[in-house]
């Protein structure tokens, strides 16, 4: 069931990293005054792709092998 969030999470980080960004802003306010300027530049997203693309492949990996 876990290994089934990390997939969705880790296809919502692929596909729409801005998405995540926004959910989790309300989390920042306590420790930040302006969101704007806390938001991640064109290669923050793609890195966070990338770390996105990682993780999917490994958890896809995880259960293929609980799965056989």
């Amino acid at each position: 069931m876990l290994l089934c969030l990390f997939i969705v999470m880790a296809l919502v980080q692929v596909v729409r990293p801005q998405l995540l960004w926004k959910v989790n802003r309300p989390l920042q306010a306590p420790f930040v005054k302006d969101y704007d300027a806390t938001e991640p530049t064109k290669a923050g997203y793609a890195m966070t792709r990338g770390i996105g693309v990682v993780v999917l492949v490994m958890a896809i990996g995880m259960l293929v092998v609980i799965l056989t």
